[in-house]
């Protein structure tokens, strides 16, 4: 901790039992006036000690009464014990002796990491799950007067109830609807934390950690299903070009002249590459006069190769 943190930290301290600024400075001024009062008063000198000694008195007593309290911070003030009502922010005044602060209400939002460790789901699966609270005072004096530790109850209420809500949750649902579970999570804690005057903001699921064996059959069992998606989609792949075939075929029946054109461009197709090699049935070649066709593509091969 830095030096600069050490020195708030105990101003701080000083605030919260009273020696402030505007303590320090009544107590400089009344110690001041009555020290002045006994110096310029004409008596014995046991009358101005006495002067002197109830200057300082007044000093200390009134020192001690004001307060200063943050933007964010709700002071609950007992008298005798009973209750009295909540101070701040600012500046206020308590009766020496009579009054003190039972305890400082922080009103910002704050956040309470808990956990839940080796929690059964309602399929019986054992899951450690860590989770962030925002939280927030909304009532300092029910904060003050209900609960003895505000801060605690909401960190013990919030683990109670993620528990709670795994072990209603199957793991399936857990792993893939993380935001219903949020909001199930704050309804939850807020239901128990409202006669507390304590506002649940929003609940939020950082990570859910499963058994390492679980994690590689889910893994295993992620791949057979895209194996098994993949399968389907090159089986439909498959049908469509099927029936794109069939069509064709429809085409091409009875148009003997139409076949032969396209035998041709096949032909064209697979020998535009000189390194090509194809093997064509006999029967083609006769009905399409491929060979006459194929000898002449190699002749301008060679011609082209004897240019170059």
């Amino acid at each position: 901790m830095s030096v600069e943190s050490d020195l708030g930290a105990f101003a701080d301290r000083k605030n919260k039992f009273g020696l402030n600024v505007v303590g320090l400075t009544l107590f400089v001024i009344l110690a001041a006036g009555g020290a002045a009062a006994a110096w310029f008063l004409e008596g014995p000198t046991p009358m101005r000690l006495a002067v002197a000694g109830a200057g300082l008195f007044m000093a200390t007593f009134l020192a001690l009464s004001p307060r200063v309290a943050y933007q964010w911070e709700r002071a609950a003030v007992l008298r005798l014990g009973k209750f009295s009502g909540m101070k701040g922010p600012g500046l206020f005044w308590l009766f020496p002796l009579f009054d003190r602060v039972a305890i400082w209400i922080d009103a910002r939002v704050r956040t309470t990491g808990f956990a839940a460790e080796k929690t059964l789901t309602s399929d019986t699966v054992p899951v450690n799950v860590d989770a962030v609270l925002f939280w927030a005072v909304t009532d300092p004096e029910k904060a003050a007067l209900r609960v003895e530790d505000y801060r605690e109850a909401v960190a013990w209420a919030a683990q109670t109830a993620l528990r709670d809500i795994i072990g209603k949750t199957d793991l399936a649902r857990m792993l893939a609807g993380r935001e219903h579970i949020d909001e199930d999570l704050q309804k939850l804690i807020d239901a128990r934390t409202h006669e507390w005057g304590i506002s649940v903001k929003s609940v939020e699921i950082r990570d859910v950690v499963i058994p390492p064996a679980l994690e590689d059959a889910m893994s295993r069992q992620a791949q057979a299903e895209r194996e098994k998606l993949a399968r389907i989609i090159l089986g439909d792949a498959e049908v469509a070009i099927s029936q794109k075939f069939a069509q064709a075929a429809g085409q091409y029946e009875n148009k003997p002249i139409a076949m032969q054109l396209r035998s041709l461009n096949l032909l064209y197709e697979g020998m535009k590459e000189k390194t090509t090699l194809m093997v064509v049935p006999s029967g083609l070649v006769e009905s399409a006069n491929m060979g006459m066709y194929a000898g002449m593509a190699a002749l301008a091969k060679n011609g082209d190769a004897d240019k170059k």
